[in-house]
């Protein structure tokens, strides 16, 4: 049952125009802001709450909900959507995340402290290594929040809440979370875009999909479809 829910909502998704998914994908990458640490680890969950209530498009979502129907029916047209559905939000997260962490450096909006704590965020997603960033499971922990919702009922803000408090708990690296602290370094000039491509986001962005696509969507489509072929 939670892999029907899943694999419909995943078909709702890809038959989206490109206009809506990009509007949608812009609304994410905004609330999930670079101020979350300053309110505890817990503040990081709350761009997620609206993120996820609000029905917004967030790219570590999508690596669950259009692969199932993508493994259900494999096909080049399918493939093609998945990559359309793929490229479009993650390219407006981005652009969301970019245009918040530019104006948290380049306006007086946030006190000169709050400012300096960015920073310190900027540096501390630059730390690790690209090979220990591509292992993190940042996008496992969020493609599990988004197999367990369907069913969660009155306790899906509770699942929300716990999955992503784990994310941050855990340092574990989000594309376009981490986008927010890593940009607001190549804003201040204190990261590089080539340190940001190639230390941060390629690698986070392979994480996140190896995360989502081999961890949750594959197996959890092996069993549901290992199970069928049992019955019948």
């Amino acid at each position: 049952m939670v892999y029907e829910a899943i694999r419909r909502e995943g078909q709702e998704e890809l038959q989206r125009s490109s206009s809506a998914l990009a509007w949608s994908g812009l609304a994410a990458g905004l609330p999930d802001a670079a101020w979350r640490p300053l309110i505890a680890k817990l503040g990081y969950s709350v761009g997620f709450l609206i993120v996820v209530l609000g029905r917004q498009q967030l790219f570590t979502e999508n690596t669950l909900t259009p692969v199932l129907p993508w493994l259900a029916t494999p096909s080049v047209s399918m493939t093609a959507q998945v990559l359309r559905l793929w490229v479009i939000v993650l390219s407006t997260n981005l652009i969301g995340a970019g245009a918040f962490a530019w104006a948290a450096a380049g306006t007086d909006v946030f006190s000169a402290e709050a400012r300096a704590a960015f920073g310190r965020l900027a540096a501390e997603a630059m730390e690790d290594g690209a090979g220990t960033t591509l292992l993190k499971i940042a996008g496992w922990l969020i493609a599990l929040m988004v197999w367990l919702l369907p069913f969660s009922g009155q306790a899906k803000v509770g699942v929300i809440i716990v999955i992503t408090y784990l994310v941050g708990l855990g340092r574990f690296d989000h594309i376009i979370a981490g986008s927010v602290e890593t940009l607001y370094g190549v804003a201040t000039g204190t990261v590089s875009w080539p340190q940001y491509l190639f230390h941060y986001m390629v690698p986070t962005l392979g994480g996140n999909v190896l995360g989502g696509v081999a961890l949750v969507a594959v197996l959890n489509h092996a069993q549901v479809t290992a199970g069928a072929e049992d019955d019948a």
